[in-house]
């Protein structure tokens, strides 16, 4: 049973003004960035027909994750963090504006949707480890596991309107406006970021260089038997299990005989799951029994996957999709947990850092991979494909790693 935890705690962090400016400026920002993926993954589809262009586009935006997210790290360690994300957020703010110029002046070609997409990847992988880091400036040490939470929410809140605002807009007025209200949607974070007041903090660096440093992280990681294990399964997720996003589009349009407003939907549902999955992990008081827990959540997503991979009806896909997205999003905070429990704090970082290349890194080599099996079995046997390999690796976790787990004694979320 999940106690029922006071409001002054679960919402502590937003006693903090240059906290309650972010979450402001994120809400609105984060709405047109999913407003932005699915006007994007749509004009795909709309201009190609194609499969494997999905998986092409997929990959170019997530690529630079994995070659670029440790010296996002680094950058993060060595110069101002405040400075850096209005850097970050003012770019992307360009590029959706350019986006939507090419869009709405009907110059816009498959090779630009990815050679942006591609940009916007560059930018992310700087983005997300700086303003991760940027999150104990807002709220200070006491404050931060509940920002990172609340903005988790945000999140994956944002994920559930921008996809259905997202699919109305362009049924109404085409795509290229959803570019366009993103670019203004960044308007609202810079403004945001800019009103905070940072007390200015010594940024020495890290000693050591930026690949050494990632190195040693991952050499502990594979070192630790329950956070290889998590991890690896999470990547195995991450790798399989979340490329259906990637035919989304193709579901929305060939089997549910529908339009962009079915993609929105499509997504919002498994953004609800999200949330309450999320909502969910964050009311847990101890953390007993956690590994299962993974496993049998991983063990949800794939089933839902199987389950999707034969659905031709709406409802169907969006309670399936609204099961996997629930059962993803749990796994992964389950398995940050994990490694936050075990990791000793000289090593925390790097251990993120392994957590954040594993998890976001894999998933456009998996797009890739999926848009060209999608093209010659289709959508649907890619997915039953998929939702096998997840359900394996969630047995062999469960059969290899529970018992060693549950011989251990529990850590308190306080911890």
């Amino acid at each position: 049973m999940i106690p029922i935890l006071d409001w002054s705690i679960r919402f502590r962090a937003m006693k903090h003004r240059n906290f309650q400016l972010f979450i402001i400026g994120q809400l609105i920002s984060l709405v047109g960035t999913w407003m932005q993926n699915t006007a994007q993954q749509w004009l795909v589809y709309r201009l190609t027909g194609s499969a494997a262009l999905l998986g092409v586009f997929a990959f170019a935006s997530q690529f630079p994750m994995l070659c670029l997210a440790w010296m996002g790290g680094y950058v993060g360690d060595r110069y101002n963090r405040h400075r850096g994300v209005i850097t970050t957020q003012t770019v992307s703010m360009i590029l959706a504006f350019v986006l939507a110029l090419l869009t709405l002046t009907h110059l816009i070609k498959t090779w630009h949707l990815i050679v942006i997409a591609f940009l916007v990847g560059i930018v992310n992988a700087f983005d997300v480890p700086i303003r991760q880091a940027f999150f104990v400036h807002m709220v200070g040490k006491d404050d931060l596991p509940n920002a990172i939470a609340l903005n988790s929410s945000i999140f994956n809140g944002a994920r559930v309107i921008g996809p259905a605002v997202a699919g109305l807009a362009i049924a109404l007025v085409g795509e290229g406006w959803c570019f366009f209200i993103n670019g203004l949607s960044f308007v609202a974070v810079i403004i945001a970021l800019q009103m905070m007041h940072i007390e200015p903090t010594d940024l020495r660096g890290p000693k050591e260089s930026p690949v050494r440093s990632f190195i040693e992280g991952f050499r502990f990681a594979m070192n630790d038997v329950p956070i290889r294990s998590a991890l690896l399964l999470l990547s195995l997720l991450s790798f399989f299990g979340l490329q259906y996003s990637v035919f989304l589009p193709i579901y929305a349009s060939d089997i549910l005989h529908g339009g962009a407003r079915t993609l929105g939907l499509l997504m919002s549902a498994a953004g609800v799951g999200a949330v309450l999955g999320a909502l969910h992990f964050a009311a847990r008081t101890e953390y007993k029994g956690l590994a299962r827990w993974i496993a049998s959540t991983g063990i949800a997503c794939a089933v839902g996957l199987l389950i999707f991979s034969f659905a031709t009806s709406f409802w169907v896909c969006a309670a399936v999709l609204f099961l996997v997205g629930f059962a993803a999003t749990s796994q992964m905070a389950a398995t940050n947990t994990i490694i936050q429990q075990r990791v000793p704090d000289r090593m925390r970082s790097r251990l993120m850092a392994v957590y954040a290349t594993l998890f976001m890194g894999v998933m456009p080599i998996g797009a890739l991979i999926a848009g060209v099996v999608a093209k010659h079995i289709g959508a649907p046997h890619t997915i039953l494909i998929f939702g096998l390999a997840v359900l394996i690796g969630c047995i062999v976790f469960l059969a290899r790693v529970v018992a060693k787990l549950k011989s251990e004694q529990p850590v308190p979320a306080a911890s």
